[in-house]
């Protein structure tokens, strides 16, 4: 059987150097990250970028959901993947991210395709209990995530997508003498995923790790 290669930060570098260019303002996002000192850790990975990014653009998915905005990169990576009659709602609490985020999204000019909304996700979430959706992303509190599915499920359409980021968390999930409450409420999010049959799932080793489900 054949092994996955170990991903060393040269080769990472390697394939960032031979992968399409990010959009200048996702690198502006990046670099004013990496300023935030751990909170840097929100964002999702350039590996995770490419890979939104072509899922969208293969998949024709035209109306998406994020759940977990922080200052955007995520959000304008989808933006940027949507067509021009595609619709983005970014859900976060936040209202300092937020701004932030708004600013880079005005800065690329794909403002128009993103609706952020305000609020803890789970309240905007009941209030969008009445719409569907072709993808949802969700990267937002973590002990929080069996709900932020659960919700989702009800929400994405058939044959539809519901990404998850941070499933292998740190590679802690592995551990099972790690009893921190996150790597805990993360294993057990992962065993629910796994045995739901409305959904077929597969882990990716990309960033930090993400669950891609289809929606049956």
């Amino acid at each position: 059987m054949g092994k996955n290669i170990e991903i060393t930060e040269n080769i990472e570098k390697y394939i960032n150097n031979f992968s399409f260019k990010l959009n200048p303002v996702q690198k502006e996002i990046i670099d004013f990250n990496n300023t935030l000192g751990n909170n840097k850790r929100m964002q999702i990975a350039k590996s995770q970028c490419y890979f939104l990014y072509f899922i969208i653009k293969i998949s024709n998915i035209k109306n998406v959901l994020e759940i977990g905005t922080f200052t955007g990169l995520s959000a304008l990576t989808i933006a940027l993947a949507l067509s021009d009659d595609g619709k983005l709602t970014a859900l976060d609490k936040d209202e300092d991210s937020n701004k932030i985020a708004v600013n880079f999204f005005k800065k690329a000019k794909q403002e128009s395709k993103i609706q952020t909304i305000v609020k803890p996700a789970l309240e905007s979430l009941e209030e969008l209990k009445n719409q569907k959706f072709d993808m949802i992303f969700i990267d937002a509190d973590k002990m929080n995530y069996k709900e932020y599915y659960e919700r989702s499920i009800k929400l994405t359409n058939k044959n539809g997508l519901i990404i998850i980021d941070n499933v292998l968390w740190h590679g802690e999930v592995v551990d099972e003498s790690n009893i921190n409450k996150f790597t805990m409420k993360i294993r057990e999010f992962n065993n629910h995923v796994s045995n739901d049959k409305r959904v077929e799932q597969i882990i990716f080793p990309i960033g930090d790790g993400m669950t891609v489900c289809r929606v049956l």
